[in-house]
This record gives structure tokens, C-alpha cells and sequence, in this order.
């Protein structure tokens, strides 16, 4: 097992940086902080990335979160639970993910201007950057 973070500091360093600007951009996009764990709870649940899914859920939790949301974020487009904007940065993060799904735009029902859109785009990319490398080095997930 190879632990990229200690293989190679400086790369990692520059990772968390890329998240501190895609952080900012989220917040300067004036979405809500809850928005931004939610498309990294959804995009690491996409990824498989345990690690990642605990960390935010519980970040999420922290900041106000509901039990019931998380429960049904896997399955956010068939619930009531999210909001316009919601959704249509769900849908983004997921297009972002996916990659090998051909990009459609319909995930976006206006909810999102051109600012945001960017803002959500980058922090789906810095979390599948994120879920790469805890699956990767093998983060270890216990009680």
C-alpha cells in the first residue's frame, strides 16, 4: 500500500489548496456551505469512497443536516427533499463524475447561473481528485 500523501507531500499540499479555491468558489457563488457537502457526499458515493462518505456526512451533520436527506441523496431526483438549486448542482456533480455518460445539460433548470455552475464543477473535480486518493492510499474506515 502505497500512501500517496507521504510519497508526495508537495502534491498533496497542492490538492488541499485546490480545495481551499474550490471551497471559496463555492462561497463567493453565494451557494450554501450544506450544498457543497452535499455534491461531495454524492460524488464520493459515486466513487465508492468510504472514507470520503464518512468524513462528510458528518461534516454535513455538523452544519445542519438531516438523517432523512442523507438517507435518500443516492436517489436525490425521485425524492421532494431538494431544492431547485439542489438538485441542479446534484445533477452537475454527477455529469462531472461520470464521464463516460455523454454530457447533457438538462440537470440544470435555471437554478444555476454561470458562476455557480463553475463553482460546483470545480468541487465535484477537487472530490473525485479527493476520492481518488483515500481509495487509492487505502484511508483506513473503522468505528
Amino acid at each position: 500500500m502505497v500512501n500517496l500523501s507521504k510519497q508526495h507531500p508537495s502534491a498533496y499540499k497542492s490538492l488541499i489548496a485546490l480545495n481551499g479555491e474550490a471551497d471559496e468558489a463555492v462561497k463567493q457563488a453565494g451557494l450554501d456551505p450544506l450544498l457543497g457537502e452535499l455534491v461531495k457526499i454524492r460524488v464520493s458515493q459515486l466513487n465508492g469512497c468510504a472514507f470520503c462518505l464518512r468524513m462528510h456526512t458528518r461534516d454535513a451533520v455538523a452544519k445542519g443536516e438531516t438523517t432523512d436527506r442523507l438517507a435518500v441523496i443516492a436517489a436525490w431526483w425521485e425524492s421532494q427533499y431538494f431544492t431547485d438549486q439542489e438538485q441542479a448542482a446534484l445533477g452537475l456533480a454527477e455529469e462531472v463524475t461520470r464521464l463516460s455518460v455523454p454530457p447533457r445539460e438538462d440537470w440544470n433548470n435555471g437554478s444555476l447561473n454561470d458562476e455557480q455552475i463553475s463553482a460546483v464543477s470545480w468541487l465535484a473535480v477537487v472530490m473525485n481528485a479527493w476520492n481518488r486518493v483515500a481509495i487509492r492510499s487505502h484511508y483506513p474506515v473503522a468505528p
